[in-house]
Parts: C-alpha cells; structure tokens; sequence
C-alpha cells in the first residue's frame, strides 16, 4: 500500500479525479518539460462526459497558464483504464515535443504511462487486514505503532490535513449564496448549522451540527474551494465533519485526530488497494461509501474501542454503502453529492454504536477484508451509466 500522504490531499475542488488529478499532471508536465509554447488536451471517461460541471478543462487551462491549451471532450478512449486524458505538448514551431497517457485513478492519484511516479511506491508491505492483524499479534503493536513504523513522519502531516479540514469547515460556515453552475443550488451549511445551535434537544442537536459540518465541506468543495481527499474530494465531508465535530464539539487535540485519521487511513487504503476509491470504476460506494468507512474507524478510535470493534465499524461503512452509484445530476459535485456526504456522517457514528454494543452480544460474521472484496466485485456490476458519467440515474431523472 502507498503512504497516507497519497490518501490525504489537500487540494482544490470540486472533484479529485477531474480537478486535483488533472492539475497534478500538468505541474508535472510542466516541470519535466518546462512551459511550452502550447498544448493540446484529450478528455475521456468520465473526465469527458462530466468534465464541465467538474471544471476539468477550467483547472487545466488555469494550471497551463499562460500557454494556451486546447481541451478537447473525447469518447473514444482505447487505453486499459477507463478514466484518463492526453497531454501534447509543443513548441513555437508546433512540433510535438511529448505525449503523456494520464489515468485519473481517484482521489486524486494519477498514474502516468511515460513515467513511473515516485509517490505510487509501494509503502506497506501488508496488503489486507488480515496481514496486518498478524503483524499487530506478532509484535505486540498498536495500529498506531504500525503505522507509524512504517512512516514516522506522517503525524505532523496529518495534523496538518486536520487544521485543514477544520478551516473548511469553519469557512464554509460562514458562507451563503448558491453554489456555481447552472442548478442554482443555494449553500445551506450556515442556515441548517444555525437551526442545529438552538435545537433544544441534544442528540437531534449534536447530529445536525455533524450534518451542518458535512454540507459545509462539500459545498466549498463544490465552490472550487480548498478541501481535503478523503478519500476523495466528492466525499469530503464525511471525514470531515466528524473531525471538526471531535474538535469542535467534544474538544479533542488536533494530536489525537490526526491518530484518528491514521487509523482511518489505513481501512481508506486497503480499500483503495483491494477495490477501489473511483467514482467512474465503483460507483459512489468507493468515495461516500470508503469515506464512511474511514470516518466510522476513526470514530471508533477516538472512543477507544479495541481493534475487533475498529474493524467491525468499518465494516459496517461499507457494507451497508454496497451498490450505491455515482448519478451527479448536471455532472456537478452537488446534487445527490452533498447530502449524501452528510447522511455517510450520521451512518459513521452509528455504526460505531452498533459495533460498540454488538460486539458484546456475538462475534461480527464478516470481516473487513470480504466486504472491500464484494465491495470490489459490486463495483464492477454497476451499470456503465450509473458511474460518475451522469448518463443515467438520477442524472437523468432529476429535470430540475
């Protein structure tokens, strides 16, 4: 498995596999080749049929600068991975100086055909959490030792992605208006977070303010603002929030969220590993449904449950995300995006109270491992259309 570092990127909405990646292999380009006179840009998959309402060729034509590039929306796309893009690039007299193959992998990682990139090495030898359970046996380890066994320089890294997240949140708190595009979605983050401070009754109170959060987040994702993948920018905010939550709400040291989001990370990347974190090759189960995942470990964490509870939790974010598609209405990270992230935030915190509580009543039958593996074969099932193409489902349905 690669390091956490890959997992978590700080980064500019409002998709990490149409903005984030695409912006990280132009720079690339750029610094292999230097800034060349102009460039010619191939969009497909789904960077090509929702690459408008996911601003693709805006942050490419923006990260380019001030050369002029021409993105071109393509659909017929012969490479083995189905969301990728070409980048010609050339000179004053318009010879070709290099063609790079760049495949969109999800949550902002890119792999490029041309070019091995250093940061897809393999950091974790373990590759199932199975394997790492006999490792924590064997040695007498924490997950937290394991981890950091292996990078032991990620914790500041990762106080840094949590003051990330708690200054989108906050941000995003105070702002009102709609959201770009052309759906006229009014932001609702402040209002639903101002309804949540004067609810009288505490759990109702404490959940809205977890889904005030989550709106937040993603509707600055949505706005091109800066955010966290985790695993994705589309699910944003269901880590998130129950970061800020933790801090916010329950005073919680940035130390020990950044543990919470290591711990995370690790069921973020064996799902990344083992299936997938794409919405255009798993549908939304791989970013909502992994984000929930990711958000119920680290919740389960910061409640000390021990291990077989941690695994249990994240199980049960996955589990009950099985099948969920990718439909965005309009192909902007809004509509069913946002609320959904906000709904994954409630599911986190409840399926660390079900593992809590039936983990002393009977053992969990099913494991992580077998439910990233069905996870895997489910995504692969899921129609073609309903894979962050916008070419059915609730893309089609919903008229506005």
């Amino acid at each position: 498995m690669q390091s956490l570092k890959e997992l978590y990127k700080i980064g500019r909405g409002p998709s990490s596999s149409h903005t984030l990646a695409c912006e990280r292999a132009c720079k690339l380009f750029i610094e292999e080749y230097g800034l060349l006179d102009h460039y010619e840009i191939e969009l497909y998959g789904s960077l090509s049929l929702t690459g408008k309402g996911h601003m693709t060729d805006k942050i490419i034509i923006e990260t380019l600068a001030p050369a002029k590039a021409n993105v071109q929306f393509k659909l017929d796309w012969n490479e083995d991975f189905p969301n990728g893009f070409y980048v010609d690039g050339y000179d004053v007299d318009n010879k070709l100086i290099k063609r790079w193959t760049v495949f969109s992998i999800g949550g902002g990682s890119i792999e490029i055909k041309e070019k091995p990139l250093d940061y897809n090495k393999e950091i974790y030898k373990e590759n199932s959490f199975e394997e790492i359970k006999l490792v924590l046996q064997k040695r007498q380890f924490s997950l937290i030792d394991y981890i950091y066994e292996y990078e032991p320089d990620i914790e500041n890294y990762l106080i840094d992605v949590v003051s990330a997240m708690i200054q989108c949140v906050e941000h995003g708190l105070t702002q009102s208006g709609f959201l770009p595009g052309n759906l006229k979605v009014e932001r609702s983050a402040k209002s639903l977070n101002i309804k949540a401070r004067l609810c009288d009754d505490e759990i109702e109170k404490q959940r809205l303010l977890v889904m005030s959060y989550a709106y937040s987040a993603n509707e600055e994702n949505a706005s091109g603002n800066t955010v966290v993948t985790a695993p994705t920018l589309g699910a944003c905010g269901v880590l998130a929030s129950i970061i800020y939550y933790c801090y916010n709400y329950l005073q919680v040291s940035k130390t020990q969220l950044a543990r919470s989001l290591a711990v995370a990370g690790i069921f973020g990347n064996l799902i990344k590993q083992n299936a997938t974190i794409s919405g255009a090759m798993g549908g939304c189960q791989a970013e909502v449904g992994a984000a929930c995942s990711m958000a119920s470990a680290a919740l389960a964490y910061l409640h000390n449950l021990n291990l077989k509870q941690i695994e249990y939790a994240a199980e049960i974010g996955i589990e009950h995300h099985l099948g969920l598609t990718c439909d965005p209405v309009g192909g902007y990270v809004i509509i069913p995006c946002i609320e959904r992230n906000a709904v994954a935030a409630l599911r986190s915190m409840d399926a660390v109270t079900l593992s809590k509580y039936m983990s002393q009543i009977k053992p969990n039958k099913v494991n992580f491992d077998t439910i990233v593996n069905t996870m895997n074969y489910t995504g692969k099932k899921i129609a073609y259309e309903l894979k962050e193409t916008s070419l059915g489902g609730l893309a089609c349905e919903f008229k506005g």
